[in-house]
């Protein structure tokens, strides 16, 4: 099991999420990063600036340095009669807006063959039979459309149970929308484990049903249509032999890593670099680091936060590409130190890294989605450690069956045999 041990930049990094996120809330927040919430506020003391930034992007005063449990009403100092006013009002118009939408989507759904596709010619028939049924004949009006009476009437009959299948249909879009508002990546197999997590036997979903409802309710996750180069080999570094031959899967978890480091461009033109180490069994990232460089000690320090929180990693094997960085004499060293033996695939060749190369790909496409960049270096930094820690605590992967890659390691722990 993981240890709970936190870096003290990994603390600041969640002081400066909760407190940059317009709106969070400490439970929310805690949620995202798998902690307790006493144990955030416990950081938030200890490093928090005493400001927060509200629902609608304003700095106000942070709850939290008051005594009570409850909010504040005031807010700071130098605020203005009008910001004041907007920032009251601010709760009650988004109370509003969301009544209407709960409204707008809760309404009932049109009779008869209007809950079918209007360009399906047999159902405007039906309809246009039952539109005119009160001033002509029936029988007249099926004859003149061309239909059977038979199955108008065994249309008109089923009309009940279409309208409560529309009106169950409408309730699903609404929970679809919740689960993805929280996370607008997340596509139907994703959305519908999230529904059926903790849900009754007659409350779990198909798949089939949510995929066709989101379709219907243009709710889509995203998906990226588009691809730099980080692996700069160095032919005078050390060379290992490949001991994974493309399988990323391992018995058990801290047996075997993969890592890579990809770019994270910036709107001036410069990058940050993340470098990652992540276990096979269960996808987990279980070290990473973050830099304005590409130097060795981007990729110690990756290790070295695996070994933090994994205990030891004595005995497991690393894979990585040719970078010059894991060739280098000093990241050797620092593996022999932790009883890690290094593994590499053919220069060139992506497939042999290809759990590493597809982490970094998701990661990309799900935080950055259709920006080609982030605007500053301190948003990029907010932006993807949140990802990287729900990556671990929230995300659904489908490797781990559709549980976050720590849930499907503690649900796996908790099913081995213990010693008598």
């Amino acid at each position: 099991m993981a240890k709970k041990n936190y870096s003290e930049e990994f603390r600041r990094q969640a002081v400066d999420l909760y407190e940059s996120t317009p709106g969070a809330t400490v439970r929310g927040i805690a949620d995202d990063l798998g902690i307790v919430r006493g144990t955030l506020r416990h950081w938030l003391e200890v490093y928090g600036t005493g400001k927060k930034t509200a629902a609608d992007g304003t700095l106000t005063s942070s709850p939290l340095q008051s005594d009570s449990s409850t909010a504040s009403p005031s807010g700071p100092a130098d605020e203005t009669p009008e910001q004041k006013i907007a920032r009251l009002e601010a709760p009650r118009e988004r109370a509003r807006g969301r009544d209407h939408e709960a409204d707008h989507r809760a309404g009932d759904p049109p009779a008869g063959g209007q809950v079918f596709r209007r360009g399906d010619a047999l159902v405007s028939r039906f309809q246009f039979v039952a539109d005119n049924s009160a001033t002509f004949e029936v029988k007249r009006l099926c004859e003149l459309v061309e239909i059977e009476r038979s199955s108008y009437y065994a249309w008109l009959k089923a009309s009940p149970a279409r309208e409560e299948r529309a009106r169950a249909d409408a309730e699903l879009a609404t929970r679809i929308r919740a689960v993805h508002a929280e996370d607008s990546t997340q596509g139907a197999p994703r959305i519908t484990a999230e529904l059926n997590d903790g849900a009754l036997a007659g409350e779990r979903v198909n798949h089939k049903r949510v995929a066709r409802v989101m379709r219907l309710a243009g709710i889509r996750g995203y998906v990226k249509k588009r691809r730099v180069r980080t692996t700069i080999p160095e032919p005078s570094g050390q060379k290992y032999p490949d001991l994974l031959k493309r399988d990323f899967t391992a018995d058990a978890p801290n047996q075997r890593y993969v890592g890579d480091i990809t770019y994270l461009p910036l709107a001036d033109g410069t990058n940050l670099y993340l470098a990652t180490v992540i276990d096979c069994y269960s996808r987990r990232l279980a070290g990473w680091a973050i830099a304005d460089h590409m130097r060795t000690e981007l990729v110690e320090d990756a290790l070295n936060a695996a070994a933090a929180i994994r205990g030891s990693l004595n005995g497991a094997i690393f894979h990585s590409d040719h970078g010059s960085v894991y060739c280098s004499k000093d990241y050797a060293k620092l593996c022999r130190r932790l009883g890690v033996t290094q593994s590499m695939g053919a220069v060139g060749s992506s497939a042999d890294n290809a759990l590493a190369e597809s982490f970094n790909a998701t990661m990309k496409r799900e935080v950055l989605q259709d920006a080609a960049c982030w605007t500053d270096e301190p948003t990029c930094r907010r932006q993807v450690f949140r990802w990287l820690v729900r990556y671990n605590t929230r995300r659904r992967h489908t490797w781990c069956c559709y549980l976050s890659p720590s849930t499907y390691e503690a649900r796996q722990a908790a099913t081995l045999p213990t010693a008598a």
